[in-house]
């Protein structure tokens, strides 16, 4: 199967053979791109190095590649995937890996250790005020710095080639461009692009655990039922 997978310009590295070894040909469509603030990570960075926080939370890869590389010291890192810890240790950094790929498994993982703590979050300019809310809630307290903004690309997704378009995230299904078809599967790859999807009018055919691999591997099941 030819899958179309949104991710940001230049953020598919490891994507096609992935796919292959799941017996699939994948390509990537971009409908956001990522405008980094580089003055906020330095803003951050230094928050670090002033031991502003007793913990950083990573909740995708791309603020751990543009945070790591910059940090010489650093608390307790938890990392929202094993591809987010990856790009961490790339610079050194040993990462806490939560059992999910939910931002909202951040405070039942940590516990009672988030009370009267510091979390620090580098992120896109997104809001997720439910975690604001349950660290604050857990007795924390947390700073989030947006480092980057998450821009529409406003280019229609290639997808006549495509036997099925993976969505990787609720946004980048809401601000895509696109023209569904009869034949083309849809996919999304967690619950909560899921839901986006469902709210949007186009429920998926199949939804994965969060990651690319969990859904390929859901994809396949799907196949084999059909």
């Amino acid at each position: 199967m030819k899958i179309a997978i949104t991710r940001l310009e230049n953020k598919a590295a490891g994507d096609h053979a992935l796919c292959a070894t799941y017996g699939h040909d994948c390509y990537t469509v971009s409908p956001l791109r990522a405008e980094l603030r580089p003055d906020r990570v330095d803003t951050f960075v230094e928050a670090v190095h002033r031991g502003e926080f007793d913990c950083l939370f990573f909740s995708s890869a791309l603020p751990a590649a543009v945070v790591g590389p910059k940090l010489e010291r650093w608390p307790r890192v938890i990392a929202i995937g094993p591809k987010t810890a990856e790009v961490l240790r790339g610079f050194g950094i040993e990462a806490e890996v939560l059992p999910t790929f939910y931002s909202r498994d951040f405070v039942p993982y940590l516990g009672d250790w988030l009370r009267g703590r510091t979390v620090g979050i580098p992120r896109a300019d997104v809001p997720n005020p439910g975690l604001l809310e349950a660290i604050a809630a857990a007795g924390g307290t947390v700073r989030e710095e947006r480092v980057y903004a998450l821009i529409p690309t406003g280019v229609k997704l290639a997808l006549d080639a495509a036997d099925a378009v993976l969505f990787t995230s609720a946004m980048s299904y809401r601000e895509a461009r696109w023209q569904p078809r009869d034949d083309l599967l849809l996919v999304a790859i967690g619950e909560i692009t899921a839901d986006a999807m469902r709210a949007g009018g186009h429920p998926p055919a199949v939804t994965g655990d969060g990651s690319l691999a969990g859904t390929l591997e859901a994809l396949n099941h799907y196949m084999e039922g059909r």
